[in-house]
């Protein structure tokens, strides 16, 4: 034997882990290719069944790994010193470090303190397929009514009760599992409930009594059904409202509790003991029972969770389209061999072909190949864009017709598309200002409504025509199950999670929920200049030619000049080149004049491209002509230079910060808003204005320093206005902090956008009025929520009290109080909904109002 399956001194070596192997002593074996292996685990036994080519084809052993069950292989029997740092992958010697970290059961070891800090703060963003463990159910779940609770794996809110969601969204979990367990527990209570609505209900639909000799077993079988029904079928509902009372947060689940409760209770007693009555509520001494009541009240409440649940579910479906959006592989390529890897295995610096069709696996730079890419993901835009070296790629995005080689720079939760998973994930579990008025009211509801329950019995009982301890016990149920503070208390939170959810599918990023309620009431918009309004970078604006010289011929001289340096000009005027085709040309003799130009000789003639001090050194006066040209360009914000050909002055070049495309018509829409625009930016008073004039902005403040842009906003603050910044630079920072909703460009600095409250993940202003259209029905649909779950029960308690009897002679069942309760929060959830469906395109187009 050789290779990996070589012998050792104590046995063999499991083909999969690597460890030493017993044959002797090891129960996992398993034949191929008329050859026995030996394994050191069922798990490793299972993984080479299933493809034990991917075992067999390594030329050499494996290093240092790891046994099935996650344990270190014993490094003195694989014939291995050093283990491999998780990290950055060096060999490391596990004797002689001194950093190392437990987890999944085995212990990592690694080369210096800051890759062990790495690690533990992200473990699986380090451990490939054969390292990372299973994914475990024992997560971290909340609750999306009270983000506070917090528990490991699955369960429901002390507090309220609900269902618990995962706080980490998983594109892999199986967020369905729940609704149909529930929907397979509805079922079985609807075929144990029908019986005993039969049973109850039979005569009076009929007008014919079951014979006397059946009523006792009947009744029997009545009390078994409704018993199974409330007490197995209701048994979430006891155990979330005994749970409520720990913490005292008496919530829906304790009133539904004690309403079953009591109307099970009442009937069992009736039907054991009927002589504790008073012959009154006996009928051929009988008593009255209600085991029907109790059972459909459990089966309509649990209807009304599936529902709620389901409906639920769905907001959550824009979080696992974002997560779907990441490939599950890459390929790797390493030493000329390119080799399919799990994403969580891709490190920094590995270099990652994509191919046609596929998607970028991680964020990173271009470094081999030119295609074209959807990045509909982030920007909404459905036109590919061209890449080619040198160009960024994002993780998502998809290749489309050409091969492209890219160098992994931010990987696992460093992503802008893990970064934006984690955003919308953190604002839909946030809770808004508007909140706090349904907390405050839910903290006395229960206790109130008990209160009332109590009230109407005593006045039934004591006023209510015969049988009055039957209909106070029915006006006391029906008080207790219609009462709901599960849907006051989702009012706000369902609204914020959906449109946390369409604002990220629209490229608009809220950090929490008190964004979305704080943008809609923005009346003011102060703007950086450089970067959001303008594209923040130079740009060719404008040749003029003064002679009989050509544009293109001017173009390609100055281009030639150029072409050597970084200058953001120079860069600015052999892109421009460039994008019309201009052939540029090579230069010698070059001469570089610090402050004031180049000159050189292109395709034998003598160019210079500078200032006006150039061309006074190079003896060439200016002339009228070209002085009111070059005052004309900078008048527009541009940034003139002059071309000169043997010795005669031939033309100027216009170089300027371009205005953002759809800039103007999103300023026109906001002006429509009634927003007032003000302009901010260090540059230069001209500049400044230039800009301010094509964009129709009337007040401008212009060379001002970061602290003096904050100053500014809080001034604004002030005279009463409510204040959104928009900035995409470190120096906008302080604004946007200070201001009441801080608005980043996407494209800018993760400063900026650490400092906002808004990212704009394209970073486009038209994506402003997408964000505050969104806020604008967020809280509409919040307020709607919470005057319905109001007005719910300020109607639905007084009638199953019974306030309507002495005027029409109407009772409320139970029955009919349970399912208004359950309607009350799918309505509220469905109502959220809708905001799904809002249309957030260019701002300019009409738009369905939502409320």
């Amino acid at each position: 034997m050789s290779g990996c399956h070589a012998s050792t001194a104590t046995g063999e070596r499991d083909p999969v882990c690597g460890m030493a192997v017993d044959p002797a002593r090891t129960p996992y074996h398993a034949e191929h290719a008329q050859r026995t292996y030996h394994f050191c685990g069922a798990r490793c036994r299972e993984r080479f069944l299933a493809s034990p080519r991917d075992y067999l084809e390594a030329p050499s052993a494996p290093g240092p790994s790891s046994c099935c069950h996650g344990h270190a292989a014993p490094l003195a029997s694989v014939g291995a010193h050093t283990a491999r740092d998780p990290v950055c992958g060096m060999d490391v010697d596990p004797h002689a470090a001194r950093h190392r970290a437990e987890h999944a059961g085995r212990t990592w070891y690694f080369c210096s303190a800051r890759c062990r800090e790495r690690f533990v703060v992200a473990p699986e963003d380090f451990l490939g397929e054969r390292d990372a463990p299973a994914a475990s159910p024992e997560a971290i779940y909340t609750c999306p009514m009270h983000p506070e609770v917090r528990q490991v794996g699955p369960g429901d809110c002390p507090k309220c009760g609900m269902a618990l969601e995962p706080l980490a969204p998983s594109a892999a979990a199986d967020g369905d599992a729940e609704v149909r367990a529930l929907a397979r527990r509805f079922g079985w209570l609807v075929a144990l409930t029908l019986p005993i609505l039969v049973l109850a209900m039979g005569p009076h639909l009929t007008g014919r009594p079951w014979p006397m000799r059946w009523a006792g077993a009947l009744g029997w079988i009545e009390a078994l059904l409704a018993s199974v029904v409330v007490l197995w079928g209701g048994a979430p509902f006891f155990r979330r409202g005994w749970r409520s009372l720990a913490p005292w947060s008496p919530n829906m689940y304790t009133l539904i509790a004690l309403g079953t409760g009591v109307a099970l209770l009442y009937s069992v007693v009736a039907l054991l003991a009927p002589g504790l009555f008073p012959a009154s509520l006996r009928s051929h001494g009988r008593v009255g029972v209600y085991f029907e009541s109790a059972a459909v009240i459990v089966t309509l409440v649990t209807l009304g969770d599936w529902l709620e649940l389901r409906a639920r579910r769905r907001t959550g479906e824009a979080l696992k389209a974002l997560l779907g959006l990441a490939p599950k592989t890459a390929h790797r390529i390493e030493h000329g061999q390119e080799h399919e890897v799990p994403l969580a295995a891709v490190r920094m610096g590995d270099l990652l072909r994509v191919r046609p069709g596929e998607k970028v696996p991680v964020d990173g730079v271009a470094t081999d190949g030119q295609s074209h890419v959807d990045e509909a993901m982030l920007t909404g835009e459905p036109m590919p864009v061209a890449k080619t070296v040198g160009d960024r790629l994002t993780a998502g995005t998809v290749n489309q017709d050409g091969t492209l080689v890219l160098r992994a720079e931010k990987v696992g939760g460093e992503t802008l598309l893990a970064q934006i998973v984690a955003l919308v994930a953190q604002a839909q579990r946030s809770r808004a200002p508007l909140q706090r008025l349904a907390d405050r009211v839910a903290a006395w509801f229960v206790p109130a409504v008990v209160a009332v329950a109590v009230l109407a019995f005593a006045a039934w009982a004591m006023l209510g025509p015969q049988p009055r301890l039957a209909h106070a016990l029915i006006a006391a149920v029906s008080v207790l199950i219609i009462a709901c503070p599960c849907a006051l208390g989702l009012a706000t939170p369902i609204s914020i999670m959906v449109a946390s959810g369409r604002g990220a599918q629209a490229g608009v990023l809220f950090r929490d929920a008190a964004a979305i309620e704080a943008l809609h009431r923005v009346d003011t918009l102060v703007l950086d200049k450089t970067g959001t309004l303008t594209e923040g970078r130079p740009a060719l604006r404008e040749v003029v030619a003064l002679g009989d010289l050509p544009r293109e011929r001017l173009l390609a001289l100055a281009a030639a000049l150029e072409q050597a340096s970084e200058h953001p000009l120079a860069r600015a005027i052999v892109s421009g080149a460039s994008d019309e085709g201009v052939a540029v040309l090579p230069a010698t003799g070059f001469r570089s004049y610090a402050g004031r130009g180049v000159r050189g000789q292109v395709d034998g003639s003598e160019a210079a491209l500078g200032n006006a001090r150039l061309l006074e050194e190079l003896g060439m006066p200016l002339g009228d002509t070209a002085a009111q040209q070059a005052e004309r360009l900078r008048g527009d914000g541009a940034t003139v230079m002059f071309v000169a050909v043997d010795g005669t002055l031939a033309g100027l070049i216009a170089v300027a910060d371009r205005i953002k495309p759809g800039t103007p018509a999103a300023l026109d829409t906001l002006r429509r808003e009634g927003l007032r625009i003000v302009m901010l930016t260090g540059d230069n008073a001209t500049t400044a204005q230039a800009v301010a004039r094509q964009l129709r902005i009337e007040e401008v403040h212009a060379d001002v320093s970061p602290a003096d842009k904050a100053a500014v906003v809080e001034r604004l603050k002030r005279e009463g206005r409510r204040v959104a910044m928009a900035g995409d630079g470190i120096n906008d920072a302080p604004a946007l902090a200070a201001a009441d909703v801080g608005i980043a460009m996407g494209s800018g600095t993760d400063v900026a956008m650490e400092s906002a409250q808004v990212t704009l993940v394209k970073g486009e202003l038209s994506a402003i009025a997408r964000a505050r259209g969104l806020s604008q029905a967020t809280v509409r649909n919040i307020r709607q929520n919470l005057f319905f779950a109001f007005l719910y029960n300020a109607v639905g308690v007084p009638l199953a009290a019974g306030v309507l009897y002495p005027l029409l002679g109407v009772v409320l069942s139970p029955m009919v109080a349970a399912l208004a309760m359950s309607l009350s929060s799918v309505s509220v959830v469905s109502n959220a909904l809708r905001l799904r469906r809002m249309p957030l395109g260019h701002p300019s187009a009409p738009g369905k109002r939502l409320g």
